[in-house]
């Protein structure tokens, strides 16, 4: 039986923030995968390697965790003043689909230079020394990033001694911003509310901040759902009925914020929302064996991507909470101290991290302006990537 050969496809696979992904400049994909649809998704599941029902992605260039099986492909922008167009397929590691619901905000901080090593970017806006504004469309959410791409010599400087907690090994500082971060065109607040009272059956009723910003995210605290905020991935991630738990909380969550209508659909919607618990500071260590004293941070804060809990922060849930924090009367504002703030710093498993926010209300309704985070971003290896020419 004759079999179809292997295909190669350009690709880079890329450290982002706390993340790993494959990119692709989109003219650089087959011709039938340069459009969204059922090839275009077949096409990114075997190279990450899923659906597997192992559940370890061995035949493709998945880690089997949330934050590593991730795929972006760019484009010269079509929007006016935007450099590059951003699209963000979180493919899934056991099921044959990919997320597109959402942003990374992890990989952000590597669309940038990869946009300008491709010659995404025009050279005006590049110096020889110095940092390029690169003006980035996320174009899952429609929304504006502005990354901060150091240069040197007139290529981008990816090694540095900016030291980021989730990653093992220093690189250079990139600083992201996150423009108008409410996600989506509705209210920042979906249910109108800072606080709601969440019904989970099998749960009970949990206070809940529920948020469109950086990505949807629903807020619980700790302490109502059994834990103290300190806990790892060990404490969650192997005990079953705690993620059923959390997979409840996130869909129940869903529906009330409108992301979907009905609860059978939050199996299909595993990238948004997030679920996340925050409590107020305490001591703890992290999952590096580094001690985080309480007097360092503001509030701890666990969050869940992909059904897991995740080994540090999502960047565009770190958007969420910095947004959160800003604004009175939000869970994340109160377990920091309930004070006033334009900025907070957290502590997750792996260590800390500060976020900034700028958030006001006019006629009784929130927004944002802005959020912005500094992170890294290094290409670990580039060149093609290989799939049987029949997998899409």
């Amino acid at each position: 039986m004759a079999h179809v050969p292997q295909v190669k496809i350009p690709a880079t696979y890329i450290r982002g923030g706390t993340s790993k992904g494959v990119f692709f400049s989109l003219n650089d994909l087959p011709v039938v995968a340069q459009v969204p649809g059922a090839a275009r998704d077949a096409l990114l599941q075997r190279v990450i390697g899923s659906p597997d029902p192992y559940g370890k992605q061995t035949d493709g260039m998945g880690g089997a965790t949330s934050s590593t099986s991730k795929t972006v492909i760019l484009s010269k922008s079509s929007q006016p003043d935007h450099d590059v167009d951003y699209l963000f397929g979180q493919v899934a590691i056991d099921k044959p689909f990919v997320d597109w619901s959402g942003n990374c905000g992890n990989l952000s901080a590597a669309v940038g230079a990869f946009a300008i090593s491709k010659g995404l970017v025009d050279a005006s806006r590049i110096p020889v020394n110095g940092v390029a504004v690169v003006r980035i469309w996320q174009a899952n959410i429609k929304k504006t990033i502005i990354a901060h791409v150091p240069i040197t010599d007139g290529e981008v400087q990816e090694t540095g001694d900016f030291e980021l907690d989730g990653v093992t090994f220093p690189a250079a500082e990139v600083q992201v911003e996150f423009m108008s971060p409410a996600d989506g065109e509705g209210s920042m607040f979906p249910t109108g509310n800072l606080v709601d009272e969440l019904e989970v059956p099998g749960v009970g009723t949990l206070s809940a901040t529920m948020i469109n910003a950086g990505i949807p995210t629903i807020f619980v605290n700790a302490a109502e759902i059994g834990y103290n905020g300190s806990e790892l991935q060990e404490a969650i991630n192997g005990d079953v009925s705690a993620l059923d738990m959390f997979e409840s909380i996130r869909a129940h969550g869903a529906l009330r914020m409108g992301l979907i209508s009905d609860l059978s659909e939050a199996a299909a919607r595993q990238h948004t929302p997030k679920v996340a618990f925050v409590a107020p500071p305490a001591d703890y260590v992290s999952s590096s064996e580094k001690s985080v004293s309480a007097a360092d941070i503001d509030l701890q804060v666990r969050a869940l991507s992909m059904g897991k809990l995740h080994h540090a922060m999502m960047g565009t849930a770190a958007v969420a909470i910095g947004t959160a924090a800003a604004i009175p009367g939000t869970l994340v504002n109160l377990a920091a101290g309930g004070a006033e703030r334009s900025a907070v710093r957290f502590g997750h498993p792996s260590g800390t991290l500060r976020v900034g926010a700028e958030a006001a209300c006019e006629n009784g309704e929130w927004t944002a302006t802005k959020a912005v985070m500094s992170r890294s971003a290094r290409v670990l290896m580039e060149g093609w990537v290989r799939i049987p020419g029949d997998s899409f």
